[in-house]
């Protein structure tokens, strides 16, 4: 293979060769990285044009598995759907990409992106968004700047910018920029905290009045969020962008003499009827602004729909397709400028609102009964209903990446559906779509460094059951109290709220809590989730092509604010949360010495069934560091069986008796079966008393005799191996 270009950058090196392979697309670059080798292309349909005020593109990133020298796991041998890291990775490439692309565009284009080879210390997402834009950029369509990717990552409390993958999971940040040489288009970033502490001294009552002190050093799981400061942020920022305009700048120049001859397509024109603008300013400005405080979107529809029909009605000489469809873009067009007029020039949106104000909040946890947790957060218009499942750790989700060896587990699962009728809309429920997916995996980011799982599995699912203004975020709070509504620890309180912008150049407006009109005819989206401290993930796609970075710190603290709003709202509902007895499964986590497992378990599993059976629990005992761990749905239950763990671990150790054939010793009757009994001896251990060893005269029955706790004289008959064969003595 001849590549064309090499181009050094942060930590990689990039090399390209175009026009060798894919010809006949109208732009395709092949890509190697390391072992890495990604063939990006693009193709468009020159002979249809989409009417719809849309741009119609779709980007497919695709993993072969034989890129990593796998074969496809399960029963099907060939790849089939696409896995959530390439949907995610998909949906990337076209967030950054969209906006390259100019007003009026309409013909169908498709990107693919296919993993050929994969190196296991490669950034998959950064290098696909750098080939996806090579072969955009040396295609016949008209565009003419490059967009592309940097990662960064805190290794060490160092920044580290394009970390390959062992640094990345070393990392307490993900911080993933794309944009131009003079645009930041995109921003995903979360934090990632899980570390463990060892207190190199005894235990103190106060940790657990229960444990051994003799026990000596302990491993104690603490979680920490590792939230990133505003300040912090904006600082690596400051530095990740320098980067990422240089490297664009560097594409550019290399790219530029293998464009291809730019093919002529025409673009839909932005006819907007002047005369019916003016119109509706003079006679409609009012019933307008009514349709604005429609806040829920099927109502704000249906509004402006029956003012399109009154105007036709009025004015026949518009009552034709052509001047309807023309009249419904000049209502959209005034209804548009009302509503960035208003809140840049009068501080005031369409609800009333100040731009800082949060809509109204209620809370409800534990509506289902059934369930193990749930949540129905409402805040305005915009309604979740999250609700979560525990389960142990064959419940983890199975998955294979390209550059892992063998299969991993997720074990913290966040699934975020959409139904149409969230937003009034008559369509049916389908499979999940790459914006469920997306904003699913945003709520898993924003809450998985708050929580410590310590072997358990637990999903979240959230129901949108109205929506109007950032249902995501809404699942980051309902999915926060349904965690404490589970009473899973969590090291700090996390919400999320969704920030927008309006702007005109001179003057800009910041939003918090932004609603469903003002996403719309807005500048920017910006969610944030995080802790009154910090932030732990954040996307944010930006409209106007570029942001400052005084205007993002700003909206930064707006959105703590704001945050700082919602938490408090939800430590009030907290304290109230009734937990869900008998159905939420009770877990006890704790370490014992070792060396007294074998007394736990007893003689061939004796002593753990009866605990198990007594407090109707599930035990698991790691027999090499002592790890116990106890669940059931009964909390008295899991307690109790904790306590009478410790018990046996704390008793004095009884003195092992050289038991000798013939002897005769004092025992106690512990349980009795159709054919004896068995009794327990001074030391501990267990004998059996068969049925026709309790008298001399025949007994039918052995309750008719012994009673479980009565204390029985015993004589020693014989050992069979590790049993011992007892008879009640004269």
């Amino acid at each position: 293979m001849k590549y064309d270009v090499k181009v050094n950058l942060e930590n990689r090196v990039e090399e390209y060769s175009f026009g060798y392979v894919a010809k006949q697309a109208n732009g395709s670059a092949w890509l190697k990285s390391g072992k890495t080798v990604i063939l990006a292309t693009v193709v468009i349909d020159e002979t249809e044009v989409v009417e719809d005020d849309f741009l119609p593109l779709t980007v497919q990133y695709i993993e072969k598995t034989y890129a990593a020298g796998k074969i496809p796991g399960g029963f099907f041998k060939r790849e089939t759907k696409p896995s959530d890291f390439e949907t995610l990775t998909s949906r990337i490439v076209d967030r950054s990409l969209r906006p390259l692309f100019p007003k009026g565009f309409g013909h169908p284009t498709q990107i693919t992106i296919m993993v050929f080879s994969a190196d296991v210390e490669s950034d998959m997402q950064v290098l696909a968004l750098n080939a996806a834009s090579a072969a955009l950029y040396v295609s016949d369509i008209d565009i003419n700047r490059s967009v592309s990717a940097v990662r960064a990552a805190k290794v060490d409390g160092k920044l580290v910018l394009n970390p390959t993958l062992s640094q990345l999971k070393e990392s307490t940040l993900d911080l993933y920029l794309s944009g131009t040489k003079d645009e930041l288009l995109m921003i995903e970033m979360r934090s990632i905290g899980s570390e463990k502490i060892d207190v190199e001294e005894s235990f103190e009552p106060m940790l657990d009045p229960m444990m051994d002190p003799s026990l000596g050093t302990i491993v104690i799981d603490t979680h920490c969020s590792n939230a990133l400061a505003e300040d912090e942020l904006i600082e690596v920022l400051d530095k990740t962008q320098k980067v990422l305009f240089e490297s664009n700048v560097e594409y550019e120049l290399a790219f530029g003499i293998y464009q291809k001859e730019i093919k002529p397509l025409t673009l839909k024109k932005d006819e907007l009827n002047l005369e019916m603008v003016e119109y509706l300013k003079q006679n409609h400005l009012e019933d307008i602004k009514n349709a604005m405080n429609q806040m829920a979107k099927s109502e704000r529809s249906t509004a402006l729909r029956e003012l399109r029909k009154q105007i036709i009605a009025h004015k026949e000489e518009w009552a034709d397709v052509h001047n309807e469809l023309a009249l419904k873009n000049a209502i959209e067009a005034v209804k548009k400028e009302q509503v960035r007029t208003q809140i840049l020039k009068e501080k005031v949106r369409a609800d009333g609102r100040a731009l800082d104000e949060v809509r109204p909040i209620t809370i409800d946890t534990n509506i289902l009964p059934a369930a193990h947790s749930s949540c129905l957060f409402t805040r305005g218009q915009t309604q979740a209903l999250v609700v979560l499942t525990v389960g142990g750790p064959k419940d983890a989700q199975m998955f294979e990446s390209l550059t892992d060896d063998g299969t991993q587990n997720e074990n913290f699962m966040v699934h975020y559906n959409f139904p149409g009728f969230s937003v009034g809309e008559a369509s049916p429920v389908m499979g999940t779509k790459r914006r469920e997916l997306g904003h699913g995996n945003l709520a898993k980011r924003a809450l998985e460094p708050i929580i410590n799982l310590d072997g358990q599995t637990v999903r979240l699912v959230s129901e949108i059951l109205e929506s109007n203004g950032s249902s995501s975020m809404a699942t980051v709070c309902g999915g926060y109290m349904a965690l404490r509504a589970a009473d899973i620890d969590t090291s700090d309180t996390v919400a999320g709220i969704a920030m927008g912008m309006v702007s005109d150049g001179d003057e800009y407006a910041i939003l918090s809590d932004i609603m469903g009109l003002e996403d719309h005819d807005g500048d920017m989206d910006f969610k944030v989730t995080g802790s009154k401290d910090g932030i732990t993930a954040m996307q944010m796609d930006i409209k106007l092509g570029g942001i400052s970075l005084d205007i993002l710190k700003e909206a930064l603290y707006q959105a703590k604010e704001g945050r700082s709003h919602i938490i408090d709202i939800m430590l009030e509902a907290e304290e109230k949360i009734e937990f869900n007895d008998g159905v939420l499964p009770s877990t006890e986590l704790f370490h014992i010495d070792p060396g007294f497992i074998g007394e736990i378990i007893g003689q061939a599993g004796k002593s753990i069934r009866e605990i198990i059976e007594k407090f109707e629990v599930a035990i698991d005992i790691d027999k090499k560091d002592g790890k116990v761990k106890i669940t059931g749905t009964n909390k008295e239950g899991v307690k109790g069986a904790k306590e009478h763990i410790h018990k046996i671990v704390n008793a004095p150790k009884k003195e092992k008796i050289k038991y000798e054939v013939g002897g005769i010793y004092e025992g106690e009757v512990k349980r009795i079966v159709d054919f004896g009994a068995f009794v327990e001896l001074p030391d501990g251990t267990d004998g059996l008393v068969h049925i026709s060893k309790i008298s001399k005269e025949r007994v039918n029955d052995v309750h008719d005799v012994l009673h479980e706790g009565q204390k029985v004289k015993v004589e020693i008959l014989e050992f069979k191996g590790n049993k011992i064969s007892l008879a009640i003595a004269e």
